[in-house]
């Protein structure tokens, strides 16, 4: 943490923006700082160093977070719906409980990062790394997926519905009892992921790779599972 950087986002965010038109090849480091439930409205914190600050319940509505280093943060409550995260490095941050919809999260790095139980409808995660991160839980009706990383993610309970998930990695995600009616699959790699008792209803399945997969108990009425390719899957109990 610099001091000199903390003080001035203390004094207040008119400052704090004042200082970065005036100094735009500062590097501003506000690595460890506690910000807990700060007034951050509106804020330029693009390119910021906060790994492992301490956001919890801070106000950033409209703030600009392009780019930042959040690694490692504590943003556990935060409302960051609507707020530019695009390029921000999130990896292992703490989000739970965090309202993230609407966000702008394209090419952003969340990999094991904690979103159990975050709203993230209609968000844009486009070339996200989700791998790892836990999802359980999650609102991602109506998100913006193609191109995301979701190898090894925990999506148990959450809600997919009518989200684009078009050629995206599962590779081994955990999806039982996900709603995904109506999702675009196609293209998707889902080797070895667990979708039982999912809602796949209507859902797109096209040419998805499903190797070894679980649809245990999954209801697939309705999907298209045009030159889908099953091989090692268990489709007991499954309904067509």
């Amino acid at each position: 943490m610099n001091r000199y950087h903390y003080d001035l986002i203390k004094s207040g965010v008119v400052e704090f923006n004042d200082f970065r038109i005036k100094n735009p090849e500062e590097i501003i480091i506000l690595s460890g700082v506690n910000l807990s439930g700060a007034d951050l409205e509106g804020a330029d914190l693009s390119g910021v160093n906060l790994e492992g600050a301490n956001l919890r319940y801070a106000n950033l509505r409209g703030a600009d977070l392009r780019g930042a280093d959040l690694r490692y943060a504590n943003l556990s409550g935060v409302d960051l719906s609507g707020v530019n995260l695009e390029g921000a490095n999130l990896r292992g941050a703490y989000l739970e409980g965090a309202n993230l919809s609407g966000v702008n999260l394209e090419g952003a790095n969340l990999s094991s990062a904690n979103l159990r139980g975050v709203n993230l409808e209609g968000a844009n995660l486009s070339g996200a790394n989700l791998r790892n991160a836990d999802l359980s839980g999650v609102n991602l009706r109506n998100a913006y997926l193609r191109g995301v990383n979701l190898e090894g993610a925990n999506l148990s309970g959450a809600n997919l519905r009518n989200a684009d998930l078009s050629g995206v990695n599962l590779e081994g995600a955990d999806l039982s009892g996900v709603n995904l009616e109506g999702v675009n699959l196609s293209g998707a790699d889902l080797e070895g992921a667990n979708l039982s008792g999912a809602n796949l209803r209507n859902a797109n399945l096209s040419s998805a790779y499903l190797s070894g997969v679980n649809l245990e108990g999954a209801d697939l009425e309705g999907a298209d599972l045009s030159s889908a390719y099953f091989s090692s899957a268990d489709l007991s109990d499954a309904r067509f």
